[in-house]
C-alpha cells in the first residue's frame, strides 16, 4: 500500500498502490488490455494496404504487359506514397482512441510471451491484401482498356485508370477502418459515435482525395486525373465488397471464438 504501507514493504513489493484502493488494479488492466486491442486494430489495418501495395506491384512486373518499353503499373510510386501519407495519418492514428470494447474484461488473459503478430492478424491481414489487390487492379484494367476502346490518347487513359485505382484503395481503407473499430464484433457493439476522430479522419481523406483527383496542381505532381461519376460509383461499389467479406470473417471466428 503506498500510504498505510511501510518503506520496507514498499521497497520490497513489485506494485505499489499509491491510492490503497484494490479497484486502481482492475482499472490498469482494463486500460491496458484497451490499449493493446488499439495497437492490434491499427495494425490490422495497416498491415493489409502495405501488403496490397507489394502485390499491386508484383502483378505489374509479372503479368501486365509492357507499355513503351515499361509495364504497365496500376499505381505509381508516388501515388503509393500519397496513399500511405494521408491513409496513415487520417485514418490509423484515430484508432489509437478506440473505446474499450464490452467484453473486454470478460476474456481470458493472453499468453505473455505471445506473439503481436497472431494467426488471426496474418490471415486478416492475407483476406484484405488480396481483396484490396483484386479490387483495384481489376478497376484498373478495367478502365485502362475501355478509355483505349474509346480512343483515348494512352497517357491520358493511364492517368485516369491509376488515379482510380487509387479511390478504390482510399474507399476501401475508409470502410475496412470501419470493420477495423472492433475485431471480434459488429462496430454496433462499441457504438456508432464512441470515437468521433475516425469521422473527422474519413471526412479529411476525402476531402484530400478530391484534391488529388480534380485540382490542376496535384494532378501535375501525382498524375493523376479528373475521375466521371460513374467511376466514382464503380470504385465504390468495389470498394463496399469489404464490408460483407470481413463481417463473415467475424462470425466464423465467433463461432471457434479464439483470441484475437
Amino acid at each position: 500500500m503506498g500510504i498505510t504501507g511501510t518503506a520496507v514493504s514498499k521497497e520490497s513489493a513489485d506494485i505499489v498502490l499509491a491510492d490503497d484502493n484494490f479497484a486502481s488494479i482492475a482499472a490498469a488492466v482494463e486500460e491496458g488490455r484497451r490499449v493493446y486491442d488499439n495497437l492490434v486494430k491499427a495494425l490490422a489495418f495497416v498491415l493489409p494496404t502495405n501488403v496490397g501495395f507489394a502485390l499491386v506491384i508484383l502483378l505489374s512486373v509479372l503479368v501486365f504487359p509492357i507499355e513503351n518499353g515499361f509495364p504497365l503499373l496500376p499505381m505509381e510510386p508516388v501515388q503509393l506514397f500519397w496513399i500511405n501519407l494521408v491513409a496513415t495519418v487520417a485514418l490509423a492514428l484515430p484508432l489509437a482512441f478506440e473505446a474499450k470494447e464490452p467484453d473486454l474484461m470478460r476474456r481470458p488473459p493472453r499468453r505473455p510471451d505471445a506473439s503481436i503478430l497472431s494467426r488471426f492478424l496474418l490471415a486478416r491481414t492475407a483476406l484484405v491484401a488480396a481483396l484490396m489487390t483484386a479490387g483495384a487492379v481489376g478497376l484498373f484494367l478495367w478502365e485502362y482498356y475501355v478509355e483505349i476502346d474509346r480512343g483515348v490518347a494512352p497517357a491520358t487513359a493511364l492517368a485516369e485508370a491509376q488515379t482510380m485505382a487509387v479511390t478504390t484503395v482510399i474507399l476501401f481503407q475508409i470502410f475496412y477502418l470501419l470493420n477495423c473499430r472492433s475485431l471480434r464484433d459488429s462496430v454496433l457493439a462499441i457504438g456508432l459515435w464512441t470515437n468521433p476522430t475516425v469521422y473527422l479522419g474519413i471526412g479529411t481523406l476525402l476531402v484530400l482525395q478530391l484534391g488529388f483527383v480534380y485540382l490542376p496542381f496535384m494532378q501535375d505532381l501525382f498524375g493523376s486525373a479528373g475521375l466521371a461519376a460513374g467511376a466514382w460509383m464503380a470504385a465504390l461499389a468495389v470498394s463496399l465488397a469489404v464490408l460483407p467479406v470481413i463481417t463473415v470473417e467475424k462470425r466464423l471466428r465467433q463461432r471457434r471464438r479464439p483470441a484475437a
